[in-house]
């Protein structure tokens, strides 16, 4: 096992040079950050070549990448176009969506498992139907609608919650915002728990345990939640990432000034610094998320073993 955990990190150093190169290129085509710093009045020649001298952008991209990754491993990840410092912007944004994605994730493991194992042990019958249709419309109907009209009737109509998120962001406030964020998830995740118990209830190891007058509880918790749970685990641990980074239209619809309100901004304003900085740690949290979820395998499956 720590054989293998020193070889997945060393993989992971290629990921992420390739990854943040891959991203800090993009980002540099979106346009000319200056012309977004100067707004509609465009800046005249030698302000514009004073701005970009003082930025850095004056460089070829392989020497501003080089540079910016000698700054991000000293923990510097530069200075946003207003002069406040990315790394504060990071201090006050991550910790709101961090909040907001373990609500999400609680959302997906509690009511998306435990649905699926409904669903996939009674299969075939109007529960099962039910949660399958219902599931289905989650899918098809797109984020902004449900937070919008989750929004309109539990904060505006029935004054259930507040239509906004306060700057405190607490976990109160977010179990709303942070059910929109995991909808769609969550009904993947039923779907995909519901046909792995279903067809790993057909496995011989299954109806041996059952031959064998095991409780039906431990045969469904134990051999069989079990296996059935490993591409959960790798759909959730996948969805980490993305749910910190797709956050942007939750945290638009609910005034939640988290990761995915201060990327908005920086596209926006084709503030590279700003955008860069956090898409580079949006990057290790989805390394860091993936080699948890291989090493959970060896958890949940004791057939799986790494040399």
């Amino acid at each position: 096992m720590g054989r293998y955990v020193v070889r997945r990190l060393l993989q992971m150093i290629p990921v992420f040079i390739g990854s943040t190169l891959l991203i800090f290129l993009m980002v540099n085509v979106m346009g000319d950050p200056i012309a977004g710093l100067c707004g509609d009045k465009q800046c005249d020649a030698a302000t514009s070549a004073q701005l970009k001298k003082e930025f850095g952008l004056d460089k070829p991209v392989w020497q501003q990448y080089l540079t910016y990754m000698g700054h991000v491993f000293t923990g510097d990840f530069g200075t946003a176009f207003n002069g406040q410092k990315v790394t504060e912007l990071m201090a006050t944004a991550f910790p709101v969506t961090i909040r907001l994605t373990i609500v999400a994730i609680l959302f997906e493991i509690v009511i998306g498992i435990t649905l699926g194992v409904i669903t996939g042990l009674r299969r075939g019958r109007p529960v099962d139907t039910s949660v399958l249709l219902l599931t289905l419309v989650v899918i098809s109907v797109p984020t902004f609608v449900t937070g919008l009209v989750l929004q309109l009737l539990l904060g505006v109509e029935w004054g259930w919650i507040k239509p906004s998120v306060s700057t405190d962001a607490t976990f109160g406030e977010l179990i709303v915002p942070g059910l929109v964020l995991a909808s769609v998830s969550l009904a993947y995740v039923t779907r995909l728990t519901r046909t792995s118990i279903a067809e790993n209830r057909r496995s011989d190891y299954v109806r041996t345990a059952v031959a064998k007058g095991l409780p039906r509880q431990r045969v469904i918790v134990r051999h069989l939640l079990r296996n059935s749970l490993i591409p959960v685990v790798t759909f959730i641990g996948t969805d980490i990432g993305a749910l910190m980074g797709g956050a942007i239209v939750t945290e638009r619809i609910f005034n939640i000034h988290g990761v995915g309100y201060q990327l908005y901004q920086g596209i926006l304003r084709q503030n590279t610094q700003t955008v860069v900085g956090f898409v580079t740690v949006l990057v290790l949290v989805f390394l860091v998320a993936n080699l948890l979820v291989d090493l959970l395998y060896a958890v949940l499956d004791p057939r799986i073993r790494y040399a």
